[in-house]
C-alpha cells in the first residue's frame, strides 16, 4: 500500500502531472520505492476516485492537455494517519544472496562475474548518493525537512556502502580482491 503513499509525498511536495510525476520518481522517491509509469497513472485515477487528490484546472481549455494533480485534505489525512502508523521491518529478500546459497551446493560458475557486477553498480550507485547529497545538502542546510530528507539519502549512502564492502568481502572469498574503488 505504500505506492499511494509515495505518490501523496511527491504531491505534497509540488503538485504535478502524471508525466513530472514520473520525471520525479525517477530522480528522488524512485531511489528507494520505484513504480512503473503505468502504476503511477493507475494510482493517480484511484487516489482521484478516492477523494484524495484532484486534477487542478486547467489555466487554459486545451485538447490533449496533460493535468495537474494537486492533494486533497483528505488525502493529507490519509497520508498523516500512515506515517504515524507503526509498520514492522519487511523480511529481506535478495536473490544475489539466494544465488549465493544455491552455488554453496551446486558450484560457483558465473557468481564470481556477477559479486563483480554488482561491486561495479553499487559503487556507481553510491557515487550517485555521494554527489547528490554534495549538490542538495550542503552545511547549514538543516531546516527540519530538509534533515528528514538528508536522513533519507544517508539511508542510501549507508546501504550502498554496505554493498561495497560486503561484495568486497564476498569476491575475496574466491581469492581475488575486488579491483579499484570507483568511488
Amino acid at each position: 500500500m505504500s505506492l499511494p503513499h509515495a505518490i501523496l509525498t511527491a504531491l505534497l511536495e509540488r503538485p504535478s502531472s502524471g508525466l513530472e510525476l514520473t520525471r520525479r520518481f525517477d530522480r528522488s522517491i524512485g531511489y528507494f520505492w520505484s513504480a512503473t509509469h503505468q502504476q503511477i497513472y493507475r494510482e493517480l485515477g484511484r487516489l482521484e476516485a478516492e477523494g484524495y487528490i484532484r486534477t487542478l484546472p486547467a489555466e487554459q481549455p486545451a485538447r490533449g492537455q496533460k493535468k495537474s494533480y494537486e492533494v486533497l485534505p483528505a488525502g493529507r489525512a490519509e497520508l498523516a494517519r500512515w506515517t504515524a502508523a507503526s509498520q514492522d521491518p519487511k523480511p529481506q529478500r535478495d536473490v544475489l544472496l539466494l544465488r549465493l546459497r544455491a552455488a554453496a551446493v551446486v558450484g560457483t560458475a558465473g557468481i564470481e562475474a556477477d559479486l563483480r557486477r554488482h561491486l561495479e553498480l553499487h559503487r556507481r550507485q553510491l557515487a550517485e548518493y555521494e554527489e547528490i547529497q554534495r549538490r542538495d545538502f550542503p552545511p547549514g542546510k538543516d531546516a527540519p525537512e530538509d534533515r528528514l530528507r538528508h536522513l533519507v539519502l544517508r539511508a542510501g549512502i549507508d546501504l550502498e556502502t554496505f554493498w561495497t564492502r560486503w561484495l568486497g568481502h564476498a569476491l575475496e572469498e574466491f581469492g581475488e580482491p575486488p579491483g579499484p574503488s570507483a568511488s
